[in-house]
């Protein structure tokens, strides 16, 4: 049994809050704990930390978020499109990620991580969720087979930071759903003791 329920941190969001990142990242979120998750999102002003620098002391914050990463069994990022790709507040966090590089599960091996890209378009919107998936890949972590991408360029969420559109909430859940589906099964195949297959003694 894992320890109490499996942790999953969302980290996502921009230095707005309720930023559709943000508020995608909570729906996802929300759909792993409905599958016994234990959840942390930070976002916003919680990602504002000083350019990652190896070998510097950390900031509380980023002493936070370390302790997230080394504890959690699985990870939802979710970035807003800047350019054609992440936003510098979630790369510069992804950054924070080497200085697991010398720990027992270096980086993020064998994590599962969820993958949410936001874009006021269609174009910017694939390339984000590309880069999300090949930075999980450098940090040893298994994007999930879904990945969740988000136009922004009508409403999807209303004041209170519900979805609005079914569709959208779909994927958003199944990106949380996904992430806790893969925790389970890692350990559920851990607890499978391996024996070699039966050889016959028989001839052909």
């Amino acid at each position: 049994m894992i320890e109490d329920r499996p942790l999953i941190v969302g980290i996502g969001g921009t230095p707005r809050p309720g930023s559709s990142s943000e508020r995608a990242l909570a729906i996802s979120l929300r759909a792993a704990k409905e599958n016994g998750a234990r959840t942390m999102l930070l976002s916003g002003a919680e990602l504002c930390l000083p350019m990652y620098a190896p070998g510097q002391p950390h900031s509380d914050q980023a002493l936070r978020l370390l302790t997230a990463l080394r504890e959690c069994h699985g990870i939802i990022i979710a970035s807003p499109a800047y350019h054609g790709s992440i936003s510098g507040l979630i790369k510069n966090a992804l950054d924070y990620a080497e200085e697991l590089r010398k720990d027992t599960r270096a980086y993020l091996d064998g994590i599962p991580v969820g993958c949410i890209a936001c874009a006021g378009g269609w174009q910017a919107v694939g390339q984000t969720l590309g880069a999300l998936r090949t930075i999980a890949h450098s940090l040893r972590g298994w994007p999930t087979p879904f990945g969740a991408t988000l136009n922004t360029s009508t409403a999807l969420f209303d004041a209170e930071g519900n979805c609005t559109d079914m569709a959208t909430q779909r994927q958003l859940e199944t990106v949380g759903h996904q992430v806790i589906e893969f925790v389970h099964m890692r350990h559920a195949g851990r607890e499978i003791a391996w024996s070699p297959p039966a050889i016959s003694a028989a001839g052909p």
